[in-house]
């Protein structure tokens, strides 16, 4: 039997080096969803939604395959703190971040296309918990790093695990983009053999 046809729903390349985990061929298709906010929506709520609305925006182009669609939304006190886009935006957001829990909600939604779009869908919560930084440390960190296109603005994968006093999760791929152990599950739950 030959092995399904898979296609990430993103042309996240941190998305892909977790990915490259678990599987060594797939393809990656920008999904090309706007991420807009919905009225009252909750973190956890807008992940899944825009995780599954990736899923579904590949699937439409593709058919015949296995599409994984994720996003990840971080929150402190309930505010969302989005990409900063920007070394200001980044700082500010760490400064905000010194000394609190931020709470980060990664969901994946698998679509299996080649059973008329069977969706299956998983979120994961990581509660990271930051030490007390100094300016001079959040400037350093944001001027070394560049993670102006990272939920939160910290890549935990590297430089930014110094931030923190510690990590409280069940998926320690999830912080990074991925939720590793849920995709996991809800591949083998579409036939795929892994390890």
């Amino acid at each position: 039997m030959n092995a399904p046809r898979i296609v990430l729903a993103s042309t996240s390349r941190y998305r892909a080096e977790l990915l490259r985990r678990l599987l060594s061929d797939f393809e990656q298709v920008a999904p090309g969803v706007d991420e807009f906010v919905e009225p009252g929506e909750a973190p956890d709520e807008r992940a899944a939604r825009l995780a599954r609305l990736k899923a579904l925006a590949v699937a439409e182009k593709i058919s015949d395959a296995i599409v994984i669609g994720s996003d990840q939304v971080a929150e402190l006190d309930g505010r969302v703190l989005d990409k900063p886009g920007s070394a200001a935006i980044a700082r500010a957001q760490l400064q905000m971040c010194s000394g609190h829990a931020a709470q980060f909600h990664t969901s994946v939604c698998v679509l299996d296309t080649r059973r008329g779009r069977h969706a299956a869908q998983a979120t994961d919560l990581t509660r990271v918990v930051f030490r007390t930084l100094s300016a001079d440390e959040i400037t350093r960190y944001v001027e070394r790093e560049r993670p102006l296109d990272c939920a939160g603005g910290f890549k935990a994968e590297a430089l930014g695990i110094s931030l923190f006093d510690r990590i409280e999760g069940t998926d320690p791929t999830a912080l990074i983009g991925l939720p590793l152990i849920a995709l996991a599950r809800l591949l083998r739950e579409c036939g795929l053999a892994l390890p």
